[in-house]
């Protein structure tokens, strides 16, 4: 990880975690440390993904409280929920709001592709529709590279 991404990671971890102590949640060491990965990964883990990294330093700790830490972080929209058919959904700590996404359909890894015109096109639907936006998602999905090789 480069020291730009350290920062960056830390500064979401602070925020995430200042956010709940603004509204009183209990701090425990295995919710600090959900917060740990959602502010780092990239990856957009899901709530089995987190909790086996967790389980690696508290043992003892279970789905329920990823589970719930995930509930309350959605409730303060300090994390970005991906829902999929199967249930399996994922989650971005990184960027807590809406964008797009691109989805490999073979290995499920989950990309964030910088647009610039994103926010052209939501005023433009906006405009067209009569519409006020308060949220969108856009994903779109195909094979990535990896799993274009193995085809």
């Amino acid at each position: 990880m480069a020291v730009d991404d350290s920062r960056e990671s830390e500064a979401r971890f602070q925020q995430m975690l200042s956010k709940l102590k603004n509204h009183d949640c209990r701090i425990t060491p295995q919710r600090l440390a959900v917060l740990r990965i959602l502010a780092s990964s990239e990856e957009h883990p899901s709530a089995e993904d987190i909790y086996e990294k967790v389980r690696n330093e508290f043992p003892t700790t279970s789905l329920a409280t990823i589970y719930k830490t995930i509930a309350l972080l959605k409730e303060l929209n300090e994390i970005l929920e991906l829902g999929f058919p199967d249930g399996r959904n994922r989650y971005d700590g990184t960027k807590p709001f809406p964008h797009p996404h691109v989805i490999c359909t073979g290995c499920r890894k989950i990309v964030d592709p910088e647009l610039i015109s994103l926010d052209e096109l939501e005023d433009e639907i906006g405009k067209k529709t009569g519409f006020r936006i308060h949220y969108h998602r856009l994903d779109f999905f195909g094979l990535c590279r990896e799993c274009q090789e193995d085809t």
